[in-house]
């Protein structure tokens, strides 16, 4: 596999840290250009971050010196890079703009944001969910004038908690889903040091969560129609978002209703079975096995399994069956790796093997 130049628009921010760890020694990724906000355009990296270092790992010191561009320069940016991961804290209207600034400058954009999500002809894919997705890439070039450039998104980070547990078991005709997810502060891109109001404190409200969690599985589900992605019709999702106070990792508690109710073991051989394109392609930030089912009663456990491999895997346990619902049971991701970008890292490596980074 050839090496890819790698920007990453967002740099100072809590994904644009993550994507920073993730990249720096990527065997097929080279960051040759970070990018923010004109407030931190022409200082160094280290100087543009300053105090605000959020991660446990320390800055890559062959970052710590690079200059910081303008993120709103795309035609300077484009230059250097052969793609870019963006991760912007911005307005949507403006965010949509800059992405699509980017992908008409001939250069693709992997996002790690929402405001691209229900454009029709851009892809919001789980990679080993719904890959076949990126075969719209063609009609959007051609609605944005671009050859190469193009944007594709990855979904919102509580959905990887449940959504990719949920999807093997369509076979048997999913038609409805209730899910509750509790998730961690590193979410609204804070830690405990930032956000103390959060220390021994649960909120039952996080803005446009519910929202989000309720219809992008419906276009992950979705088909390509003509120039555009339909959403599927089921199953009927209805969710509950609520932040607890937990650093990083998302859970879920959810409950199913089938058409044709499969049995305990089916469930468990199709999570133990179900793998991806990720998994077939050997793709450097795939997890071997996807989801992990753990059978103990008190697992899994945000502290222990939010990291399983690499961050990239998905836990699961608590399968039984429901005395309203056919089964519930829980589901664990972690948010800024699986859920942000991990998951967009991923989904850039499932591009490149594509073919549409070339």
């Amino acid at each position: 596999m050839k090496t890819y130049r790698v920007g990453i628009i967002g740099c100072t921010g809590m994904v644009g840290q993550r994507f920073a760890l993730l990249l720096h020694q990527h065997p097929w990724f080279r960051v040759t250009a970070l990018a923010a906000s004109s407030r931190s355009a022409g200082k160094t990296y280290e100087e543009a971050v300053g105090n605000r270092w959020m991660m446990e790992e320390p800055m890559p010191d062959s970052l710590r010196k690079l200059t910081v561009l303008d993120a709103a320069h795309t035609e300077e940016v484009a230059s250097q890079v052969d793609f870019v991961f963006c991760a912007v804290n911005m307005p949507k209207a403006e965010i949509k703009a800059l992405e699509e600034a980017y992908a008409r400058a001939e250069c693709p954009v992997v996002s790690n944001n929402s405001a691209h999500r229900f454009t029709p002809d851009v892809p919001m894919v789980i990679p080993e969910i719904n890959a076949s997705h990126l075969e719209i890439i063609p009609a959007q070039r051609r609605r944005l004038g671009a050859r190469r450039g193009f944007i594709a998104v990855k979904s919102n980070c509580s959905l990887q908690s449940y959504v990719p547990a949920l999807y093997p078991l369509s076979r048997w005709r999913l038609s409805q889903v209730l899910v509750c997810t509790y998730q961690a502060i590193s979410g609204a891109g804070k830690t405990f040091a930032t956000w103390p109001e959060m220390v021994d404190n649960v909120i039952p409200y996080i803005g446009g969560e519910e929202e989000k969690s309720e219809q992008e599985p419906l276009k992950i589900w979705g088909h390509i129609e003509g120039n555009q992605i339909v959403p599927a019709d089921s199953p009927a999702f209805t969710a509950q978002c609520l932040r607890v106070p937990v650093s990083d990792g998302h859970f879920a508690a959810v409950y199913c209703r089938f058409e044709n109710k499969p049995s305990k073991e089916e469930i468990l051989t199709a999570w133990k079975e179900f793998s991806g394109e990720p998994q077939r392609l050997a793709l450097p930030s795939a997890p071997k096995q996807f989801l992990h089912y753990f059978e103990e009663d008190n697992m899994p456990q945000t502290k222990l399994h939010r990291g399983l491999e690499g961050g990239m895997a998905v836990s699961l346990g608590r399968l039984r069956e429901d005395t309203q619902y056919d089964y519930k049971f829980v589901g664990l991701s972690h948010n800024t790796l699986r859920g942000a970008a991990g998951g967009a890292v991923l989904l850039a490596e499932l591009l490149c093997a594509k073919g549409y980074m070339d």
